[in-house]
């Protein structure tokens, strides 16, 4: 075998290992992601949950105005960043109303997800809460970051 094909053979065997870890690991890392009050639906009993999912969406599809605006935002945010000159007061702007399309739109989520759990039973109310909860776990406290 010649030196250059033992190379490209050893290049490429590397090269896939590092994509095999690569998506392992990207994997791995979803699973521990959707601990929120809005993945929390998946958890629930399948009417409930269809119930929850469509509150959802119809708030998204009530807000598409504003995400599409946030997402203009952000496009421009994007654009002035790559000038040769940056105009420092119009990124702050884009991205100010990038975020107040953000909250506007979380606001409205949480809202949504109150009114739901207000109608939910004790039981559909726990998993909610228990969802809440491991994503706070998830966190490390203050305290623990200096602890050896």
């Amino acid at each position: 075998m010649s030196t250059r094909l033992f190379v490209a053979s050893l290049v490429l065997n590397i090269f896939l290992i590092g994509a095999v870890a690569g998506g392992a690991g990207w994997l791995i890392g979803r699973s521990g992601v959707g601990y929120s009050l809005e993945s929390a639906g998946w958890q629930l009993p399948a009417n409930d949950r269809k119930a929850f999912r469509q509150a959802l969406r119809d708030v998204r599809r009530e807000s598409r105005q504003i995400i599409l605006d946030g997402q203009q935002a952000r496009r421009e945010a994007a654009n002035l960043l790559q000038q040769p000159t940056l105009d420092a007061t119009a990124l702050a702007a884009a991205l100010e109303r990038a975020r107040n399309a953000d909250a506007t739109i979380r606001t409205r989520l949480e809202q949504r997800i109150v009114e739901f759990a207000a109608s939910s039973s004790p039981e559909d109310r726990k998993l909610l809460a228990d969802a809440l909860l491991r994503h706070v776990g998830r966190q490390r406290p203050p305290s623990a970051k200096n602890t050896p």
